[in-house]
């Protein structure tokens, strides 16, 4: 009962309405106005401020109209290697020799080139379709190289041309070379299959590799030249390496996209 009258005595008390209130204790003040400083500066800088990114995607050096595998059209015995890793060869010139039950067959480039490799060796044994070099299409020791990247399908919209690019290259330390630069020259419209890379770059195992992932887009990245540099290209390193990287090598690029504004995340 004593609980009860004080409850009464209590709700039957006139309210204290000359007892000034304490909103907050300066400490708590403190933190509030901190508090809102920070969260308008957040505002601010989420509509005027910039977010820049980058994609990174494997890749390989090589030259602008790619390389193909040169494959024997008829089964036999190789009886002659015409021509050597490294060496020039004009459209219709035998590579190699297979001796077949009709005689001996020429294996002819099908293209100008360069043979980057040779499959075939004297006295191999060769199937129909069988490999028997690698060319790559060049019309001279002087061609410039490009990076081809291949990036996730998903990707390709955010990668625009003219973004700029930095190359590590597998054969060129980074750490004391720095990257070779390059921009973008051009976006696949469509995803590649295994065969249009194979086919591409005249190595199955590259394209066996960029695949893995899925089918993935082609990204022409134009690497740029430097006259003054022994390379003849642009590092991020002043000078770079003594000589130029070769083709074939492979490289992991890392594209600058577009900034932009962190508002953008939130707007549908």
């Amino acid at each position: 009962m004593e609980f009860r009258q004080k409850a009464l005595g209590k709700l039957q008390s006139p309210e204290e309405l000359d007892v000034p209130v304490r909103f907050a204790r300066p400490q708590g003040l403190l933190v509030l106005v901190v508090t809102i400083v920070v969260m308008a500066a957040g505002c601010v800088w989420a509509v005027t401020g910039t977010v820049s990114s980058k994609l990174a995607a494997p890749g390989v050096l090589t030259h602008t109209q790619g390389s193909y595998l040169l494959q024997s059209p008829v089964p036999g015995q190789v009886t002659a290697v015409h021509a050597k890793a490294g060496q020039s060869v004009e459209k219709g010139a035998p590579v190699v020799s297979v001796r077949t039950d009709q005689g001996v067959r020429p294996v002819r480039a099908v293209a100008r080139g360069r043979v980057t490799s040779l499959a075939a060796e004297v006295g191999a044994v060769v199937t129909t379709g069988a490999d028997v070099a690698t060319v790559e299409r060049v019309r001279s020791a002087d061609d410039p190289l490009v990076a081809m990247l291949y990036i996730p399908a998903d990707k390709g919209a955010t990668v625009p041309v003219g973004a700029t690019v930095d190359l590590t290259v597998g054969s060129v330390p980074a750490d004391r070379y720095g990257m070779l630069r390059g921009t973008v020259q051009s976006v696949g419209q469509s995803p590649q299959t295994r065969q249009q890379i194979s086919g591409f770059l005249g190595d199955k195992d590259l394209a066996q590799q960029f695949t893995r992932q899925g089918r993935p887009l082609a990204v022409v990245v134009r690497l740029k030249r430097a006259p003054a540099t022994k390379s003849g290209y642009a590092w991020s390193r002043d000078g770079g390496p003594p000589s130029a990287p070769e083709s074939a090598t492979p490289v992991r690029g890392a594209a600058h996209l577009t900034a932009q504004r962190p508002v953008d995340w939130l707007l549908p």
